[in-house]
């Protein structure tokens, strides 16, 4: 779905009683999965605080209806033998399976990507996602231009924590970023900044993406998420001197170059692809939520659980933990000094 096919300061009567969760800033996503039965929604806040509600004009024939504006936009069929619809503007991304293959009945899923960082250094330190050694540690990755892979389950906010680190790369520095939707809005976050954003589709995928990223003189890619053998062709522009982040799904730190070496498909040598890996990344940190119990009741945090280094030296592969369970085991400056 092209950026401008919805303009979302005039989407009322397209999204209709979805409307007012599109407006509120504090909702992340919105689902409806029919087993709330008509009205049902699902929403995910920024404290990722989940809650269902009835909504009366979310019925069966709104729903319908919907699914056939995003069909038409998106000039695709949506039926038993074509499934699953996805779509987006710039800040929004659409999915909606059919009942077909969703027993509970149609599932839509809205997620709001929008074009600004809802992690600051005040927030982080407010909120608990982490303390100032942390949060200095964090921003001095991105400083001394470290490469860096940020993991945890889906939806914990990955890549919003790249999209505030990034604001540590040097201004004059160029950035791009390569993703099938967008999320990042480096762009958007940093005008005045050198900015390329290549977006996946059926003519470049990620692969292609990232081999024509390396003819626009980057010094920083930004791989929105590693999924398959494209992190081959990331760990090879790393080798060059490139920086860069990513996602990976994992549930530890320490997983990260195992979880590389499959994703790689043996492309290459299982032996040279660690050692690379080792070589050329240089930070692993892992996004976690926990529930906290406050006076208001049962929180869901998000919160930085592992930092970790990748080192490679004198032919052997090292992991060394700086944060595990949120403490900080090592300061920087003191594995620097081989403590």
């Amino acid at each position: 779905m092209a950026n401008d096919l919805i303009d979302i300061s005039e989407a009322r009567e397209f999204f209709g009683p979805l409307y007012m969760y599109i407006l509120d800033e504090s909702i992340t996503d919105i689902d409806i999965n029919g087993a709330l039965g008509e009205g049902g929604v699902w929403l995910t806040d920024c404290n990722n605080t989940r809650r269902a509600c009835y909504n009366r004009g979310v019925t069966k024939d709104f729903i319908d209806n919907f699914s056939q504006r995003i069909s038409n936009l998106v000039s695709k069929s949506f039926n038993k033998l074509n499934p699953v619809l996805e779509g987006e503007t710039s800040e929004l991304r659409i999915t909606i399976v059919h009942e077909s293959v969703s027993i509970s009945g149609r599932a839509v899923s809205i997620r709001k990507t929008p074009k600004v960082s809802r992690l600051t250094a005040e927030k982080m330190l407010a909120e608990g996602y982490c303390n100032q050694e942390i949060l200095q540690m964090l921003e001095g990755f991105v400083r001394d231009r470290l490469n860096i892979v940020v993991v945890g389950e889906p939806g914990v906010g990955k890549t919003e924590l790249c999209k505030y680190l990034s604001g540590y790369i040097r201004p004059n520095e160029r950035v791009v970023t390569i993703e099938d939707t967008p999320e990042w809005h480096y762009s958007s976050l940093f005008p005045d900044r050198d900015c390329v954003e290549i977006r996946i589709n059926e003519q470049m995928g990620y692969c292609e993406a990232i081999k024509t990223c390396m003819r626009l003189n980057p010094k920083w890619i930004m791989l929105s998420e590693a999924r398959s053998r494209e992190v081959v062709h990331l760990i090879e522009s790393l080798s060059t001197g490139v920086r860069g982040m990513t996602t990976i799904h994992t549930s530890d730190v320490r997983n990260i170059p195992d979880r590389i070496e499959n994703m790689s498909g043996g492309e290459r040598d299982a032996r040279r692809m660690e050692n690379d890996i080792y070589t050329f990344i240089d930070v692993g940190i892992l996004v976690r939520r926990k529930s906290v119990e406050t006076s208001a009741g049962t929180k869901i945090i998000r919160y930085i659980d592992q930092i970790c280094i990748f080192d490679r030296v004198d032919g052997v592969n090292y992991t060394t933990m700086l944060v595990d369970e949120g403490r900080v085991l090592y300061e920087v400056e003191e594995y620097k000094r081989g403590a």
